[in-house]
């Protein structure tokens, strides 16, 4: 997720197919000519958009087993790589319910089979995501949630998360459904913004 907000050309996000995903309506996004090369290189080890895994809803893990102790590793890995703030399992092209949440600051969060018991409040934040690389849109979210799940040793957790860990949580439990933030962004905001050489990168979920 970036704070960045630079001014947007809408001319560059052009709405493809209408159709919906867990009863969400969703447009499908194009990628502009201009940002491909970037699209393509950014974020090595992520899985990018419109791979199909991106739109599939994801088995919960049954069994904390050494494939998913390997699984978790190469996401944590790929995860600091790029700079990110969470990411889910699907974004790596494995279809299971486990996702990182890493606010600045805080040590990682791996959720496995997360579910969301409660939400309140709403705030408008920008969000981006490191399968959408360079796109960027204002999406409401709730501003506290309550999230249980297992951590990688199998043991429940019951997380009271708020603002920026919330939203980070509630992003990539809609990746384990198939939902992009584009999904239930405001169109008008989405934008297209490509870092410049010697401009750094926010991080972004």
């Amino acid at each position: 997720m970036s704070t960045r907000r630079p001014s947007h050309d809408p001319t560059s996000l052009r709405p493809g197919t209408i159709f919906f995903v867990n009863s969400i309506v969703a447009t499908e996004v194009v990628i502009p000519e201009h940002v491909a090369d970037f699209y393509a290189s950014a974020n090595p080890g992520v899985v990018k958009y419109p791979d199909p895994v991106l739109r599939a809803v994801a088995e919960p893990v049954k069994r904390i087993s050494p494939d998913v102790q390997d699984l978790i590793r190469r996401m944590i890995t790929i995860l600091k790589r790029a700079n990110g703030l969470g990411l889910a399992a699907p974004q790596v092209g494995v279809s299971e319910r486990v996702i990182l949440v890493a606010p600045v600051g805080e040590d990682i969060h791996v959720l496995i089979n997360p579910e969301v018991v409660s939400e309140s409040g709403a705030i408008l934040g920008q969000e981006g995501c490191l399968s959408l690389p360079g796109l960027y849109g204002d999406v409401e979210r709730a501003a506290e949630a309550e999230v249980r799940a297992l951590n990688r040793k199998g043991k429940p957790v019951h997380l009271k998360l708020s603002g920026m860990p919330a939203r980070i949580a509630l992003h990539e439990i809609d990746h384990l459904n198939g939902i992009l933030f584009t999904d239930r962004a405001v169109a008008s905001s989405l934008h297209w913004h490509i870092p410049e050489d010697d401009e750094g990168e926010e991080p972004e979920i």
